[in-house]
């Protein structure tokens, strides 16, 4: 499928509320979300050339400040990685995949008082605003770093932006109007492929449900990796199932009805 027709097509989902159905095929009952955090310039670019082989969005969630000169990563397993900056976010977006925030600086927000954690999140957010174009807090999933989230956090962050993504079960409902709490689960530091498996045969096996896993780099890089040719073997054999859809986290909730009106830009 050509770029500008996956777009067109995937409007054309979205005005009619179905993320499920595809048109002239069977219901879409197993989604499968690969949440690609962190932002890493090489694996990222990477991802988004598989994604679009196979006339699919990205789901990529990029820490605000990763690309300043004095930012740092808290972990040896990301250290020294180079980071991808808003003119490439712009670029990858403008090319149909989703580009979500995942912090102001990668903070755990369960290690500080909920005024400093908010006061980060809202941060990361006006930089989004700012620097990607076409940005809507109203229309984001904000994707807590370490999927370390707090109530206090879950219960004001709603208010803030259309959902967050946080821990630690994979498994969630099908995709609903006002669902604003996603979980996700992972593996690391290693190569998380034998463990993504075992959660989607577990997705499989249940009538319905949608799985979101949280990824990181390619190749090596990052916490709990996975291989280029795993994800390109991954996702044709996910789109070889009949029941099973691959769709970006904020996508598949705008289809079923969340989120405000577009921002006019």
């Amino acid at each position: 499928m050509k770029r500008r027709e996956f777009i067109k097509y995937t409007a054309g989902l979205a005005a009619s509320g179905s993320v499920y159905a595809d048109p002239g095929k069977e219901r879409k009952v197993h989604l499968v979300t690969l949440s690609f955090d962190d932002g890493f310039r090489k694996s990222a670019t990477r991802t988004a050339e598989i994604y679009e082989r196979f006339g699919l969005s990205a789901c990529l969630n990029v820490v605000a400040t990763g690309h300043y000169p004095d930012f740092q990563w808290p972990t040896v397993h990301t250290a020294g990685i180079p980071n991808g900056d808003f003119v490439l976010w712009n670029e990858l977006k403008a090319r149909g995949h989703e580009i979500m925030p995942h912090g102001y600086k990668h903070a755990n927000k369960q290690k500080m008082p909920a005024s400093e954690a908010k006061d980060l999140i809202l941060k990361c957010l006006d930089i989004f605003q700012k620097e990607l174009k076409g940005f809507d807090p109203r229309r984001a999933v904000f994707n807590f770093p370490y999927n370390a989230s707090t109530p206090e956090l879950e219960v004001w962050l709603p208010s803030v932006v259309m959902a967050y993504r946080t821990g630690y079960e994979g498994l969630n409902p099908l995709p609903h109007a006002g669902m604003a709490r996603l979980t996700c689960t992972f593996f690391g530091p290693e190569n998380c492929e034998k463990h993504l498996d075992s959660q989607i045969e577990i997705l499989l096996s249940r009538p319905s449900g949608w799985l979101i896993y949280n990824t990181h780099g390619l190749d090596g890089e990052g916490w709990g990796p996975i291989r280029s040719v795993y994800l390109e073997k991954l996702l044709e054999r996910l789109l070889a199932i009949k029941t099973v859809r691959v769709v970006p986290a904020a996508s598949a909730l705008l289809e079923a009805g969340c989120g405000g009106p577009v921002k006019e830009v």
